[in-house]
């Protein structure tokens, strides 16, 4: 690894698992002091367990973000913790799918909070620390948030995708005075214990992957590798990007 992070601090939400727990391991890698969180003590307990044994240094602490006692709570015990904070990078989420016609009014409000809310609220509470030195946010958008989907009831997803990669354009303008850069990144069909379940259907797999021109689907570290990246000084001239990966099926 480059270091391209050294000594940097990095709040990295959903820690636990997939792209989060994948991003922990990169960011310790690249020399950041990395600030975890997530819903699951156990499963974050377990990425702390890894990064350290990688010789890497995390801290973490249970929270819902989604309420903004927790995320404020996150952000004031980073600073409390290290002093500052140089990267945060939205990765959390969780929705509910289903169409215009049948998706709940209480699965819409989930999706809203656990996908729009909390990328909103971290950065707020962590917008005065950025500000003190300048910084990097890296928001976890989605394709989603660029093309709909044939079948498969994504209303709120798209929506709320849709209005990250809206919102961190926003923070990029805002931020740009104080040296803050913000920047989206869009992933397509990646293998994570959630979507796991239909990448090792054979079926499944071949109908989801048809519609790639790499012809696979794409893994946690194709996109950690990008938000280090654009977390890094390599991309001191990039705010208000949003950055596509998905094996090329936004290009068909």
């Amino acid at each position: 690894m480059t270091r391209r992070l050294e000594g940097r601090v990095a709040l990295i939400s959903g820690t636990g698992g997939g792209q989060g727990r994948a991003a922990a391991l990169r960011f310790a890698a690249d020399g950041a002091i990395v600030v975890g969180c997530d819903v699951s003590g156990a499963a974050d307990t377990e990425t702390v367990r890894l990064v350290t044994e990688a010789g890497g240094v995390m801290t973490t602490m249970v929270c819902d973000l989604g309420d903004p006692a927790e995320a404020q709570a996150w952000v004031d015990r980073a600073v409390s913790d290290h002093g500052r904070i140089d990267v945060v990078y939205n990765n959390a989420s969780a929705a509910k799918f289903g169409s215009i016609a049948d998706l709940s009014i209480e699965d819409w409000r989930f999706t809203i909070r656990n996908e729009l809310d909390l990328v909103f609220l971290t950065t707020k509470f962590a917008w005065p620390h950025l500000a003190k030195r300048g910084g990097a946010i890296v928001n976890v958008a989605s394709t989603a948030g660029w093309q709909g989907s044939r079948g498969n009831g994504t209303v709120a997803h798209n929506a709320t995708k849709g209005g990250v990669i809206a919102m961190t354009r926003q923070m990029a303008l805002e931020g740009a005075p104080l040296g803050i850069r913000a920047n989206s990144i869009s992933p397509g069909f990646i293998i994570t214990p959630g979507t796991r379940a239909f990448a090792e259907n054979p079926a499944v797999r071949a109908q989801l992957t048809n519609s790639i021109p790499l012809g696979r689907p794409g893994e946690p570290e194709d996109v950690v590798g990008m938000a280090a990246f654009l977390a890094s000084d390599e991309a001191a001239f990039i705010t208000g990007a949003d950055i596509i990966i998905d094996g090329g099926t936004t290009a068909c």
